[in-house]
């Protein structure tokens, strides 16, 4: 009886690790808003769901460095849902406050952007299975906004 048990929870294991699974990428991280307290990233990112029905998205967590420091982190709770089997684009805000941008000088100075390091968590709820993280990773850098284009001088 327990090689039974042992052969249907085998056959089981291998169809979960076969199963086709949530996949998402970072597409493009841009400035998305500047205010007296912060600076607000936008990362776009694109998630493809394999399933015929929609998946609700608990939530999603993200983690920014640059020059291998922690400058945000944060968790977006309940952001909606992925649809059926199709591509959503999430939209990801990444608040950054002024006062850390302060400390990246040497690496804006030389430049004028900032190199990063974006780590998102996306926490979906798939039937039968109950949470899923689907990790996100992306690097690149970040073109500052110049006075002039703040203002439109």
């Amino acid at each position: 009886m327990t090689g039974l048990l042992d052969q249907a929870k085998e056959f089981v294991a291998e169809k979960v690790a076969n199963m086709e699974k949530p996949e998402a990428n970072v597409t493009n991280v841009d400035l998305k808003d500047v205010a007296s307290d912060c600076i607000t990233y936008k990362a776009d990112v694109n998630v493809s769901n394999p399933y015929s029905t929609a998946i609700p998205i608990c939530e999603i967590s993200y983690t920014f460095k640059s020059a291998d420091r922690v400058i945000a982190e944060g968790t977006i709770p309940d952001p909606g849902s992925l649809k059926a089997k199709a591509d959503t684009m999430l939209d990801v805000g990444v608040k950054v406050p002024h006062s850390v941008l302060a400390s990246l000088v040497k690496d804006i100075g030389a430049d004028w952007d900032i190199d990063y390091e974006l780590n998102i968590i996306l926490t979906v709820d798939l039937p039968v299975f109950g949470n899923f993280n689907i990790p996100v990773n992306s690097k690149g850098e970040i073109k500052l906004p110049t006075l002039s284009s703040l203002f439109g001088c």
